[in-house]
């Protein structure tokens, strides 16, 4: 019989909203409280989603002796502060993207993993999907040759508002760290870390990053182009160019997932799919059979993988003159 593990959502708001409905997939995870800076939200998600407990400070929510892992949705700029919290009341974490805003950051953060010997994990999605799982296997198999380049984007327009998190620099605000980790995350994935990294950016009204295009390169030739922005409405996918053929990896705003094949001597294959909540039940899940298993990092998403892309985030914020004042 598995052992079942009370969460608690630190943070409640649309992410949240949706890994809740991911967590109600799992019969080991108990949904048991919502910590929140205002008691009314967090009674409001708790008695909406089903959680038994809700708390008017994040502090009484690590602190609860009851709570097992604490899942991190608040916005960028507070992962750190709220990551340590947690850590140091020795509760698993499982944090939202980006992990923090720099490396150094981050490698507080799982210093203090280490030495409080308690699990910690980025909460990153495509490593978990069917999708990507089969871009991979077809990489793998030779099938298509060696990767030459890949063409990685993600860009939509929301509304403007200079206080919201997308656009606002005292949280983290930029399209980098939003969504265009998620090429970044592809490049690292398919590539490995860069030896060289161009980038520039577009600046908004608020000073913040809307827009930005990077170059990394490898020195064996191979090359990755990224592109992030709340300029344009190009959607979310990744080109991958081979020597014998290319592949479309995508996923739409109703979160179909598809990976086209395009082989140069033969003919289109597709693959389709849809899983339950998003596909977010599968982060959960790994966090849980790693606690089963007495570990404090994922093999899956480990915290190398973290290491490398907050660096290559870095590099690329650097080149593109992307600056948080008093983080960096």
């Amino acid at each position: 019989m598995k052992k079942k593990y009370k969460w608690g959502i630190l943070a409640p708001g649309r992410m949240s909203a949706k890994f809740t409905k991911g967590l109600k997939l799992l019969d080991n995870a108990e949904l048991y409280a919502v910590g929140s800076r205002d008691a009314k939200r967090a009674e409001e998600f708790a008695l909406e989603h089903g959680f038994k407990k809700h708390y008017g400070s994040y502090k009484e929510l690590a602190e609860d002796p009851e709570v097992d892992i604490i899942y991190i949705a608040s916005p960028h700029t507070f992962h750190y502060e709220h990551t340590m919290l947690c850590l140091k009341n020795r509760k698993a974490v499982l944090c939202e993207k980006v992990f923090a805003l720099n490396s150094r950051e981050v490698e507080e953060m799982l210093g203090e993993a280490e030495r409080q010997k308690v699990f910690l994990m980025e909460a990153l999605w495509p490593p978990f999907q069917p999708f990507y799982k089969k871009a991979d296997e077809i990489l793998k198999s030779g099938l298509m040759g060696n990767l030459v380049h890949i063409n990685g984007y993600f860009s939509f327009i929301p509304p403007y508002d200079p206080n919201n998190r997308k656009f606002n620099l005292a949280l983290g605000g930029c399209s980098l760290h939003d969504i265009g980790i998620y090429p970044v995350i592809d490049a690292l994935t398919f590539l490995g870390v860069p030896d060289g990294v161009k980038a520039t950016a577009v600046f908004g009204k608020s000073k913040s990053e809307e827009s930005v295009s990077a170059i990394l390169s490898y020195n064996d030739g191979r090359m990755a182009t990224i592109y992030s922005s709340y300029r344009t409405n190009v959607g979310i996918g990744c080109d991958l160019l081979c020597e014998k053929g290319n592949m479309a990896v995508s996923r739409g705003r109703d979160m179909n997932q598809r990976v086209i094949v395009y082989p140069h001597d033969g003919e289109k294959k597709e693959f389709v799919y849809r899983p339950d909540a998003m596909g977010y039940h599968w982060e959960a899940e790994e966090v849980m059979k790693c606690l089963d298993e007495g570990k404090i990092e994922s093999s899956i998403v480990p915290h190398s993988f973290s290491r490398d892309l907050i660096s290559t985030l870095d590099r690329i914020r650097y080149a593109a003159g992307i600056v948080f004042p008093g983080r960096d």
